[in-house]
């Protein structure tokens, strides 16, 4: 059977297979915005755990983008 572009795609990042369980992926892109990212760090943070590969990670704002009253940010 061919495989689709999504499979091959996951194929090659796949790290692990887990029987009857998931498959560890390696990321090598991180998009990250603002609503939930700063919990995230913060855990990171916390748990004294670095982030691997920042110059993979992209940041947007993308829900709490202000249109009125920019001037006070």
């Amino acid at each position: 059977m061919k495989k689709t572009l999504f499979d091959k795609i996951w194929d090659a990042h796949v790290v692990e297979s887990i029987s009857n369980g998931p498959d560890v992926l390696y990321i090598d892109k991180h998009l990250i915005h603002e609503v939930t990212s700063p919990q995230a760090f913060n855990e990171l943070k916390e748990r004294n755990i670095s982030v691997f590969r920042p110059d993979r990670t992209v940041a947007t704002a993308d829900h709490n983008t202000p249109t009125l009253n920019q001037h006070l940010l």
